[in-house]
Formats: structure tokens, C-alpha cells, sequence
């Protein structure tokens, strides 16, 4: 019997899987149908959908344009997510903030300071 070619998909997975033994790493990919690895990133593409792509106040009269004018809607979309939208599950302030907070509030580590080149010559 013969055995059908590999896929391209399929190598991409099997090359996937040795590096991922060949790191010591646990994929963080589920099986199929399992939908805990994905919720975060199902739910910030259903609210991207939403608020950015399907709202009339953000699309330009006509639609986008091109490729860059999507490209800029989506650098304003992930600027406002992350540094202007006040998040209710965290105090009503921005996600930034919160990291900004959580960062300050942390001890600072002091590592062995290593020179640095600062002068490049040539002979």
C-alpha cells in the first residue's frame, strides 16, 4: 500500500514537536476541540472584531483603503487597548498602568555588570 506524502502542515508540526522536546518545553497548544489554550486569544480577536473592525466610527467612510490603512486602524486599536481603555477587571485603569504598577512594586534585582564595547576600531 501506499502511504500519501507528508504535508508541508504536517512536517511544520512534526519539526514543531522535536524542537519543542529538543528545548525541554511543554507546548502550550491544546488537542483539537480543547479551547483552554485559545480562550485569551479567541477573546481579544472577538473584541478586536468588534471594536475595531465591525464599528462604523472607526471604519473610514467607504471602508479601508488599503492594506496600510487597515495596518494604521490596527496600531491605533492595540495604542488605545493597551494604554487609553479604562479594564473594569482590574480598577478601571488602563492595562499599562497596572504593569507600570506592578513593576515598581517589584525589588530590584542588582546583576554583575558586564563592560560594554564602547569604541569600535579598525586597523
Amino acid at each position: 500500500m501506499l502511504q500519501r506524502p507528508i504535508e508541508p502542515r504536517q512536517y511544520r508540526a512534526i519539526r514543531y514537536t522535536e524542537r519543542l522536546a529538543e528545548a525541554e518545553a511543554v507546548a502550550s497548544v491544546g488537542s483539537k476541540g480543547d479551547s483552554y489554550d485559545n480562550v485569551m486569544a479567541e477573546a481579544l480577536n472577538s473584541l478586536f472584531k468588534a471594536e475595531c473592525i465591525r464599528n462604523p466610527l472607526l471604519r473610514p467612510n467607504g471602508g479601508w483603503k488599503n492594506v496600510g490603512d487597515v495596518e494604521i486602524a490596527v496600531a491605533e486599536y492595540v495604542d488605545w487597548f493597551n494604554h487609553r481603555r479604562l479594564h473594569g477587571e482590574i480598577g478601571l485603569i488602563p492595562p499599562v498602568e497596572l504593569e507600570t504598577n506592578h513593576w515598581a512594586s517589584q525589588p530590584v534585582e542588582h546583576y554583575r555588570q558586564n563592560p560594554v564595547l564602547t569604541e569600535v576600531r579598525s586597523n
